[in-house]
């Protein structure tokens, strides 16, 4: 769960010492300046002097850290994160204040990073929907509340955006995804966002990771997501999301990790789940699924499988035993019965709890000597760690 941070600090090295040097032939634009300007005149505090450098009285293409142009004049990137390396330090400061809707008049900006400055405040201004060359937009980390503005459906060419880490509310405007077609990442987690997902989450074709856990989004998967045969990370936990996982979600064929726990879904885990046949890290636990394993599930790539405090029912595969690359496997608090396959003495898993289940007979030699209580809670399993079997 951590590719986010370590992908953009590597592009902030790039953009940072880029951001020192000017690309221009032009003076800094003075729509620009004033817009950058009145940003500053919005921060109250900035105890590292990140604007420091932000002065009326200089070029801001040439001598303004943070700031990039074109050649032209006109401003092409704006990076003063509050978390950032250089060759040889990890910067980790703060910024309080607003974001100033003057930000809106950066009308070939393409860049934007202001996350980490963890107080900024107030809401997102509608103006920055104006910003339509941005392809990289950042402001997680911060206090910013409200909603998320409905221009930024006008934000057509974006390719990652992060409002993650905030306490913005409401509910995201289906607009907003129409037509953000080469968009390829999107993180709204640890929010306070409300309402569905929506369906024209189907626009997205470019999506390769989608993370909007932590918030409050109810109803269902949309259906739609079927569609999006690139992604390969998805995470909807801890939200408040009902209705079946449904089947369409076995055509995401390069998805690697599948969160969805934490959530009131019910149903079967559907059949075609098993044409995830690149997902390694799976978890759906506590909610309210209900059926067994698919005996094909043995074919798929798992190397976590978590699906405690369910309703699942009926016999263990046999197959498991062959996911030879599964490190924890964990089935506690359910209603599976009958013997644990011979086949799962081939596993390697360093985590397994099976314990709460309805599971009898001998207990496999394991490669791994696990505690009781991976077993306990099964009345009629026996064999070490257990009391053993008795005789007849």
């Amino acid at each position: 769960m951590a590719s986010k941070s370590s992908t953009k600090i590597t592009s902030l090295l790039v953009l940072i010492c880029f951001a020192t040097f000017s690309l221009t032939t032009e003076a800094c634009h003075p729509t620009d300046k004033a817009a950058l300007l009145d940003f500053k005149s919005q921060i109250n505090q900035d105890p590292t002097k990140l604007l420091k450098t932000w002065n009326a009285s200089t070029d801001c293409c040439v001598q303004w850290e943070g700031v990039a142009c074109g050649s032209t004049g006109r401003v092409v990137n704006l990076t003063r994160p509050g978390l950032f390396s250089t060759d040889d330090s990890i910067f980790d400061t703060f910024m309080n204040g607003t974001i100033s809707p003057s930000l809106g008049n950066l009308e070939f900006l393409r860049f934007l990073d202001l996350s980490n400055l963890k107080q900024l405040v107030g809401t997102i201004p509608s103006t920055l929907g104006k910003l339509s060359h941005l392809t990289d937009f950042f402001l997680d980390t911060n206090q910013l509340t409200g909603p998320i503005p409905a221009s930024f459906e006008k934000l057509t060419k974006l390719r990652r955006m992060y409002l993650s880490d905030n306490r913005l509310s409401g509910s995201v405007p289906a607009s907003i995804f129409q037509h953000m077609s080469s968009l390829s990442e999107l993180g709204l987690f640890n929010n306070q966002l409300s309402g569905g997902i929506p369906s024209t989450i189907r626009n997205l074709v470019s999506l390769t990771k989608i993370d909007i856990h932590g918030n409050k989004f109810s109803g269902s998967i949309p259906t739609t997501i079927g569609s999006l045969k690139r992604l390969n990370y998805v995470d909807f936990s801890a939200n408040k999301i009902t209705g079946n996982i449904p089947q369409s979600i076995g055509q995401l064929s390069q998805l690697n990790l599948l969160y969805l726990f934490q959530n009131s879904l019910t149903g079967s885990i559907p059949s075609s789940f098993t044409g995830l046949s690149a997902l390694k890290f799976c978890r759906l636990e506590d909610n309210k699924l209900t059926g067994g394993l698919p005996s094909s599930i043995g074919k798929m790539s798992l190397q976590r499988l978590v699906l405690d405090n369910n309703k699942l029912t009926g016999e263990l595969p046999a197959s498991i035993g062959n996911l030879t690359n599964l490190d924890t496997l964990s089935l506690k608090n359910n209603g599976f019965t009958g013997k644990i396959p011979s086949s799962f003495s081939n596993l390697n898993v360093l985590t397994l709890d099976l314990s709460h289940n309805k599971l009898t007979g001998k207990i496999p030699a394991f490669k791994t000597a696990f505690p009781a209580s991976s077993f306990e809670g099964n009345s009629g399993l026996c064999g070490s760690p257990l009391p053993p079997c008795k005789t007849a």
